[in-house]
């Protein structure tokens, strides 16, 4: 079962996201795509930690996502991914299209074939006001995009806004 959850900033996705593999009666690993290169931002990742349970496994990869899923992803395991956006930035910071080009086409290719639960949260960026610098039009672009292509390929799609879940695609919570 792939699930893909979406929302804004303190939507409450990665809460449900942790809520539904908590339910999946799985063993889960989290893998972390963000880079602590802040206070801000190493605060975020410790609220995360403080929140997920202590058996839950932890790999921590900016860019290699799918490398890290096709060894991961097996029958009877829980992988969660938080967040593909984080992702997306942290490949976007390297300046590389071709190395962007060739992780992205990585993750959609292997995401229909991978064995057990795959849970993806990623940050809806697109129902805000049209970015005025062209850096940050081309991330809204690019995650949009790459929303559509992931839902394509997940049975479940969920929405998440002030912490409730709004069902886009698949079966319900």
């Amino acid at each position: 079962m792939r699930n893909l959850i979406l929302g804004g900033a303190r939507s409450g996705k990665s809460r449900l996201a942790e809520q539904l593999a908590s339910a999946s009666g799985l063993p889960v690993t989290y893998i972390a795509t963000s880079q602590p290169l802040d206070g801000e931002m190493s605060e975020r990742v410790s609220l995360h930690r403080q929140r997920r349970p202590a058996d839950w496994g932890l790999i921590e990869e900016p860019l290699a996502l799918a490398a890290v899923l096709r060894t991961e992803a097996a029958e009877g395991r829980c992988l969660l991914v938080d967040c593909l956006t984080l992702w997306l930035s942290n490949l976007l910071m390297l300046e590389d299209d071709q190395r962007l080009a060739e992780e992205r086409d990585a993750l959609l290719a292997c995401l229909e074939q991978l064995p057990g639960t795959l849970i993806l949260v990623s940050n809806e960026t697109g129902l805000g006001v049209v970015p005025m610098g062209e850096l940050t039009r081309r991330y809204v672009d690019l995650a949009g995009w790459l929303h559509q292509a992931v839902a394509e390929r997940c049975q479940r799609v969920v929405l998440t806004v002030a912490g409730l879940p709004l069902m886009l695609k698949g079966a319900a919570l």
